[in-house]
């Protein structure tokens, strides 16, 4: 594997790839071994190995047969030898649906680096694409 914009880009695709198998493991195996997770409500995950625990039961329950759809890169840079970022989007459907809700689309923003040949995330930042009149509707709820 080489340090190309098109390698950068295909950690995206791989992860996506893995969701849609209901693979924890395979989802985060392009994260560095102290890899970082943020997720959409702040929470923050540590480590390749704590990531796969934690998701995997989520597979197995709550996101069984859920989809990452849409998916695409928006950017991708090399910032310097070693160092890369991503930007990525798609959308999140669950089992059974065909149209995702007004809070499934996701925005990813990936920092990673290059080692042993090859890119591995550093930090996954993780978060909702809401409209302003979603976030009205989620105050009213929240009230």
């Amino acid at each position: 594997m080489e340090q190309t914009v098109e390698t950068l880009s295909a950690v995206a695709s791989r992860m996506g790839r893995a969701w849609n198998d209901g693979d924890a493991a395979g989802f985060f195996a392009d994260f560095a071994e102290d890899g970082k997770l943020v997720e959409f409500e702040g929470t923050i995950g540590q480590g390749r190995q704590a990531l796969v625990q934690a998701q995997t039961p989520l597979f197995e329950t709550v996101l069984k047969g859920s989809r990452l759809v849409d998916s695409s890169v928006e950017f991708a840079e090399i910032v310097q030898p070693g160092v890369g970022i991503v930007h990525h989007r798609a959308v999140l459907l669950m089992a059974g649906e065909t149209d995702p809700l007004p809070t499934r689309y996701l925005s990813q923003l990936y920092v990673l680096h290059w080692r042993d040949e090859r890119w591995q995330i550093v930090a996954l930042h993780n978060s909702r694409v809401l409209s302003f009149r979603s976030i009205a509707q989620l105050d009213a709820l929240a009230g």
